[in-house]
C-alpha cells in the first residue's frame, strides 16, 4: 500500500488537513528561525521554543532553474514534466522570509509582492512505491488551483 511521507521530520506539520511549516522562536532575543533548529542563528542561546507559521505569505524574490538538482535534492515529480522549476523567497507574518519552491505558477504569473500560500506537494516517488512529499507555495485566492495532497 502507498503512503505519503513528508521529506524531512519537524519542517511541516504532517499529516494535517492545513499543514504549517515548524519554525523556531528564541525566547531570549525573540528571533524566529526556519526550518527549526535547537540554538538562535541570532545569539546562540538554546532556549528555542516551536512556533508553527502562518500558511500565507507575499512573494518577495523568485528565480527559476532549468535543470534537475541532484540527490539528495532531486525529486522525480517536481516540475509536472518539465525541466523548468520556480523557487521563491516568501516573507510569512513580516517576520520571516523563507526559501520555498512555487507551485502552480509560470513565468507570466509571478509577481513581486503576490499573495501566496503553502501547501504540500509531491516531491519523488521511491522504489517502495511511497510518495515523499514537501511543502510549496502557491497563490492565494479563489482562481487558484491547490494541488494540495491529501492524507494517506
Amino acid at each position: 500500500m502507498e503512503s505519503r511521507k513528508p521529506i524531512a521530520e519537524d519542517l511541516f506539520t504532517w499529516p494535517a488537513e492545513s499543514p504549517s511549516l515548524i519554525a523556531g522562536r528564541c525566547s531570549d532575543c525573540d528571533t524566529v528561525a526556519f526550518p527549526f533548529r535547537d540554538s538562535c542563528p541570532r545569539c546562540g542561546r538554546t532556549a528555542i521554543g516551536k512556533e508553527l507559521l502562518e500558511r500565507e505569505g507575499i512573494l518577495w524574490s523568485w528565480t527559476s532553474q532549468g535543470f534537475r538538482p541532484k540527490a539528495p535534492f532531486s525529486g522525480n515529480l517536481l516540475g509536472g514534466g518539465t525541466d523548468t522549476w520556480y523557487v521563491g523567497l516568501v516573507e510569512i507574518g513580516g517576520k520571516i522570509r523563507v526559501e520555498s519552491l512555487l507551485s502552480n505558477v509560470t513565468e507570466q504569473d509571478l509577481e513581486i509582492g503576490m499573495p501566496l500560500r503553502l501547501t504540500v506537494i509531491p516531491f519523488r516517488e521511491e522504489e517502495s512505491g511511497d510518495t515523499v512529499v514537501t511543502f510549496a507555495f502557491e497563490p492565494a485566492g479563489d482562481a487558484a488551483e491547490t494541488t494540495e495532497v491529501t492524507n494517506a
